[in-house]
């Protein structure tokens, strides 16, 4: 079966990129019903039987590749012309050890899903790492996802009150904010959790807007219309990664 290699920061992150991924596909391939994409490919780490991997374990997954295989990296990354900027060199040997693995496994795309957290080079790095692989044989498809600040954010985008308790706790935080945080969520930049400011933290506002319930989350990103999606989500990355589902994966499907 053909698969799409996930690399994530989280779980969280994993869930709200692939099931999103998955929705784009069913609402733009006629044919297409939810319950069916699991016969078609199957979201999976690097290792096998899992269904993503994570940034900070890539070291240790590639020296576990080195140890008990014939995988043997390119001593040289990228373009020595062009210095790498932030995640290329680890992005370009994820690419690597995957052109490895495309010897016994249908590996057909990688997504690279990424927080910015405040560090926009991070996408100029990933945007490196795909043009070195851009030409390569097999084909395969790097799509990138970078939310800015972090995957809260394409959340918020996603918020629509349901009831007029959320409508009157949305009210407030707006009143806090003097900024609607679901339609300008980019300016949400605080890590904090103290005093004011925790009210600039996305996950602060995420998680008092839905209870911290997992599948009142996951209405903002399964039925918000992806119009809305689109429109909220162009400072935050949400609208960007829509365009890269619709370009790239589309197709393989």
């Amino acid at each position: 079966m053909n698969e799409f290699i996930v690399i994530v920061e989280s779980n969280a992150d994993a869930r709200t990129a692939t099931e999103l991924a998955e929705r784009i596909l069913v609402e733009n391939v006629d044919w297409l019903e939810r319950e069916n994409v699991k016969y078609l490919f199957r979201w999976s780490g690097l290792q096998e039987n899992t269904s993503n991997s994570c940034w900070k374990d890539i070291n240790k997954i590639l020296n576990n590749f080195k140890q008990n295989s014939k995988f043997r990296p390119p001593k040289f990354l990228g373009d020595r012309r062009e210095p790498l900027k932030a995640d290329a060199a680890i992005s370009i040997k994820i690419l690597n050890l995957v052109r490895f693995l495309q010897k016994e496994r249908a590996i057909k795309a990688v997504l690279l899903i990424r927080d910015l957290d405040n560090q926009p080079e991070r996408r100029d790095g990933l945007e490196q790492a795909r043009m070195q692989d851009f030409d390569r044989k097999p084909k395969l498809e790097v799509i990138l996802g970078t939310a800015n600040r972090m995957r809260e954010a394409w959340v918020l985008n996603g918020f629509i009150p349901a009831n007029p308790q959320e409508e009157q706790l949305l009210a407030k935080i707006k009143q806090q904010l003097t900024f609607d945080p679901c339609t300008e969520s980019d300016k949400l930049r605080s890590t904090s959790r103290e005093n004011r400011d925790r009210w600039r933290n996305p996950k602060v506002i995420v998680e008092a807007l839905t209870g911290q319930e997992m599948e009142r989350e996951r209405q903002c990103w399964e039925e918000t219309r992806l119009a809305i999606l689109r429109e909220r989500g162009v400072k935050t990355g949400l609208a960007d990664y829509i365009g890269e589902i619709e370009e790239r994966l589309i197709p393989l499907v």
